[in-house]
């Protein structure tokens, strides 16, 4: 399996995509969908310093059943770039001006890691617009300065030096298996970190790795009791940033929340496992096994 997964264009070999680029009241953002528009709206949202191709193996599997759109958040992969704060609530304001820009009141939002923050953020915030809810590794709970500070490290490396290497030890941080890091992947991240001025748009994006901004945008737990919509917390065994325990309180603090560990992953279940990933979370997406 290892091997038919060595490139971007081996998880869309057969898969029926499109690439393109959409108004988001005035910033210019960069999608990768799959599946038709007259099916419902599930959109996947990339952590820090990522991109669309963050769910490159998952567009078929949920294309089947739903509109999937994967987008680049702003000041990321290759959507507008401008002089913002880059706190949550940015994020979040960018992300419903998507939704907007694609005709939808409402979708089924899963982010992985700041993209469930940020969905995190919607969900409490703009409830009416979520139809389900997925926190995969998610941010917005925790905050340990060795991990704050090994993400600003390995990222501003990366960004100041977009070599392979640079881009592959950044990348290795999300893998519990790094054999998973194949070079298609490096080299479509090491072309968004070589974009001219991008060492500046990484030092902004990192605010949120700096303790001050980062408590001011973090979930209370009264809060996180407000999420409404039906919600999975998806955890595993080696995430780098929060362990099972933690990913188990904030499912337990979201009324109804379903909990699910994945074995064997990192910080991108989706990739490291994506059989299992696209299992969980369709299961989850469609209501299969609920009364």
């Amino acid at each position: 399996m290892s091997e038919y997964y060595r490139s971007i264009w081996s998880d869309l070999t057969r898969v029926p995509f499109s690439q393109g680029f959409l108004d988001a009241d005035g910033i210019t953002t960069r999608y990768i969908s799959s599946g038709s528009p007259d099916k419902p709206l599930l959109l996947l949202i990339h952590g820090t310093g990522g991109h669309a191709e963050a769910y490159s193996r998952n567009f078929a599997a949920h294309g089947e059943h739903f509109w999937t759109v994967s987008i680049d958040l702003i000041g990321h992969g290759w959507t507008d770039k401008p002089d913002s704060a880059y706190e949550v609530a940015d994020y979040g304001a960018h992300v419903l001006a998507v939704m907007k820009a694609l005709g939808r009141d409402k979708a089924h939002i899963s982010g992985e890691s700041l993209g469930g923050w940020v969905a995190g953020w919607i969900a409490i915030h703009h409830p009416e617009k979520i139809d389900r809810l997925v926190l995969n590794t998610a941010g917005g709970w925790t905050a340990h300065p060795e991990v704050m500070e090994r993400i600003q490290r390995l990222s501003m490396e990366a960004a100041n030096d977009p070599n392979p290497d640079r881009i592959r030890s950044r990348l290795e941080f999300l893998m519990h298996d790094h054999s998973k890091v194949n070079d298609d992947l490096v080299e479509t991240r090491r072309a968004i970190y070589a974009q001219p001025g991008f060492p500046d748009v990484m030092r902004r994006v990192l605010c949120l790795q700096d303790m001050e901004t980062r408590r001011r945008n973090m979930f209370s737990d009264e809060e996180t009791g407000r999420i409404a919509a039906p919600a999975l917390v998806l955890w595993t065994s080696h995430d780098p940033t929060a362990t099972p325990e933690e990913g188990a309180r904030i499912a337990s603090l979201i009324p109804g929340a379903h909990y699910e560990v994945m074995n064997g992953c990192g910080h991108w279940p989706q990739f490291e496992d994506p059989e299992k990933f696209n299992q969980i979370h369709l299961d989850f997406l469609l209501g299969r096994g609920e009364p």
